[in-house]
């Protein structure tokens, strides 16, 4: 009669811990995600200067996901699914601050050529450095007055010029504006006139731009073909879970329609990838 009781006390005690130890992993994994998530999120709003709490992000990016989690299990049923949905949302931030960067990074390139230009214009007018650097930032609005005001306020607080232009390489990882500042420096530190490296690296980097508008121009409809060959799967297998709601639920219920749903997207994944490489010419 003891030995049952002791042995529903020790399964009850066992349960009991894992309980408290998966809920202290829980937690500890929950607060490694608060962390990573506010600290690379501050970090890239930083940099397109967009001064926004990263705690209210994080807030909000929960909210989303907990949302969406139980919004697919109601419409579906499944909770499966609705997890897979949530952690695909999990990427989603990442995705928006990398893509609000390029975007960043694509104006601040397409404005790039002619602010060297200005700057090449005042200097042979006989402005210097600092003067035609402040002129553009106050006629010049988003990246360019951001970057290169912070690089004017810089070499005014006495911030040694080839550092500068190194924080500003490293803020604007673009190749064109690495070429930028290796002629600053180069035409620094063996003389010569700076307003006509300026005005040949505008000259330069406006016929590159022009070269790669036409690429892209050439490669828009593989591009498109891609999204689509990527998006036409879901979009049947979505039409399949209306017509034949009893036969796709075994995808999401069995466990080889779990590995099949995996395969899936692996293949679907890298067919898209493969796509990309193709139809991606570096100029």
């Amino acid at each position: 009669m003891i030995t049952p009781i002791l042995i529903a006390a020790s399964a009850f005690i066992g349960s009991i811990i894992l309980m408290y130890l998966g809920f202290t992993q829980l937690v500890s994994a929950g607060n490694k995600y608060q962390k990573n998530f506010t600290e690379k999120a501050s970090a890239s709003l930083t940099d397109m200067f967009i001064f926004i709490d990263p705690k209210k992000l994080y807030i909000l990016n929960v909210c989303v996901l907990s949302g969406s989690f139980f919004l697919i299990w109601l419409i579906s049923g499944v909770w499966v699914l609705a997890l897979i949905v949530s952690i695909i949302l999990s990427f989603l931030p990442k995705f928006i601050l990398n893509r609000l960067k390029e975007a960043r990074r694509n104006r601040f390139l397409l404005e790039l050529p002619d602010t060297l230009t200005s700057l090449s214009t005042m200097m042979k007018a006989g402005s210097n450095l600092n003067m035609a650097l402040e002129t553009v930032v106050a006629e010049t609005p988003g990246p360019i007055a951001d970057e290169f005001g912070l690089l004017m306020r810089e070499l005014r607080i006495g911030v040694d010029y080839n550092q500068a232009l190194d924080n500003l390489k490293e803020r604007m990882s673009i190749q064109e504006l690495e070429l930028v500042v290796a002629g600053m420096k180069i035409s620094r530190e063996i003389g010569g006139s700076l307003a006509e490296v300026l005005y040949r690296l505008a000259d330069t980097l406006r016929r590159k731009l022009e070269m790669e508008g036409k690429i892209r121009a050439l490669t828009a409809q593989g591009k498109a073909q891609g999204y689509v060959m990527t998006g036409l799967p879901i979009l049947l297998a979505l039409i399949l879970m209306k017509i034949e709601p009893v036969a796709m639920s075994m995808l999401f219920t069995e466990i080889f329609g779990w590995v099949t749903c995996g395969v899936f997207f692996i293949f679907l994944a890298i067919g898209y990838k493969f796509i990309q490489k193709i139809v991606n010419i570096d100029v």
